[in-house]
Order: structure tokens, then C-alpha cells, then sequence
């Protein structure tokens, strides 16, 4: 089933918006102050709402109309929250712990630091020096192989599920055109279930 031109148009409308709002959060929140529980806890709070996200969109996209559409949306929302949630987790090591990076990190930064990550093109321009920056990297790399993997696996899996079910609700049980033959089996059928001839 094709969706219409509208309906494309409003899908990318959205995603563009997600990823928008999501981006000036990012820019506008307060992520400055000591490094301390709070930094785990708004790393861990990220990727349990990442983890609620990823479980909200599968359930659309299965209930969808059109699945596809949906799972561009549910991508637009996910990927930006994962990076910026380590985005943001990194400008908070660095404004904590100034010798943490290679170099000093502003939000763009930290979030072009996350990207190369997210990719693996690793530029080498900035690197993780302290642990805990190492150990947030190495979680983010475990993470990426997650979303690339098994969220984008879950995604395509729920968005064909779900076009199965909209093409099993629009088929209509075919009907006999002759009534009587309705219960019985055709001839070809009971050929092929005696076995082979000899």
C-alpha cells in the first residue's frame, strides 16, 4: 500500500521537527556543574528514555497504517535522542573535568565528538584522555553497535509485521462459487496427500 503524498510530506514534517526540538533541548538545557552522581544519573536517565522511545515507536509502527512511514518517524526521534544524550553527558565530563578530552569541548563539540563515534570515522581530532571519559566513550560504542544492529532490526522487523497485517485485514476470505464445493478439497489437493503413485 502506498501512502499518499500528504501523508509522506507530514511524516517528514515531523522527523524534521523531532530532530529540531530535540537539538535546541540539547543547546538550551543546563549541563554545566560538578561531575558527580548527577552525570550518571542524566546518562542512565537518557538511555531508559531512549529504551521507553525505542518500545513507544515499535508499538506504532505495528499499529500503523503505514509501517514504513512510521519507522522514519520512530528513527528521527531515536537516533538524535541516543547522541545527544552522550553528546550531553560529554559536555558535562569536560566542563567537570577540563583535562578529560584532548582539547575543550562547547556543545558542538561535544556533539561532532559524539557523531564521529556514532559513525566510527573516529577523525582523531579529539580523544578521550581521562577514564571516565574512556569508559563513557566505550559505553557509547557499545551502545552504537546496539542501535545500529538491534534497534534499526527491531524497527524493519516491526514495520514488516506491520504491512503484513494491513495486507492480511485488506484481504477478503475468498468465496466459493459454488457452495457446495466450499468444505471439500480439490482433487489436485487429495492427489498430492495419497503420496507418491507406485
Amino acid at each position: 500500500m502506498r501512502a499518499p503524498r500528504r501523508r509522506v510530506l507530514r511524516s517528514l514534517l515531523r522527523a524534521t521537527l523531532t530532530t529540531t526540538v530535540l537539538v535546541v533541548l540539547y543547546y538550551q538545557l543546563p549541563l554545566t556543574g560538578a561531575l558527580d552522581a548527577s552525570t550518571v544519573a542524566l546518562l542512565l536517565v537518557g538511555l531508559g528514555l531512549f529504551a521507553g522511545v525505542i518500545a513507544w515507536q515499535v508499538r506504532a509502527i505495528l499499529r500503523s497504517r503505514y509501517p514504513g512511514l512510521r519507522a522514519l518517524e520512530a528513527l528521527a526521534a531515536a537516533i538524535p535522542l541516543f547522541l545527544l544524550v552522550f553528546a550531553a553527558a560529554y559536555v558535562k565530563l569536560a566542563d567537570a573535568t577540563p583535562q578529560a578530552f584532548s582539547e575543550p569541548l562547547t556543545r558542538t563539540d561535544a556533539l561532532y565528538f559524539t557523531i564521529t563515534v556514532f559513525s566510527t570515522v573516529g577523525f582523531g581530532d579529539i580523544t578521550p584522555v581521562a577514564t571516565t571519559a574512556r569508559l563513557t566513550t566505550m559505553v557509547q560504542m557499545l551502545g552504537d553497535l546496539l542501535v545500529v544492529g538491534l534497534v534499526l532490526r527491531v524497527m524493519l522487523d516491526a514495520v514488516r509485521e506491520g504491512r503484513e497485517r494491513r495486507a492480511a485485514d485488506s484481504a477478503a476470505p475468498a468465496e466459493s462459487s459454488d457452495r457446495g464445493d466450499a468444505g471439500q478439497p480439490s482433487g489436485t489437493y487429495l492427489a498430492n496427500q495419497d503420496g507418491p503413485r507406485t
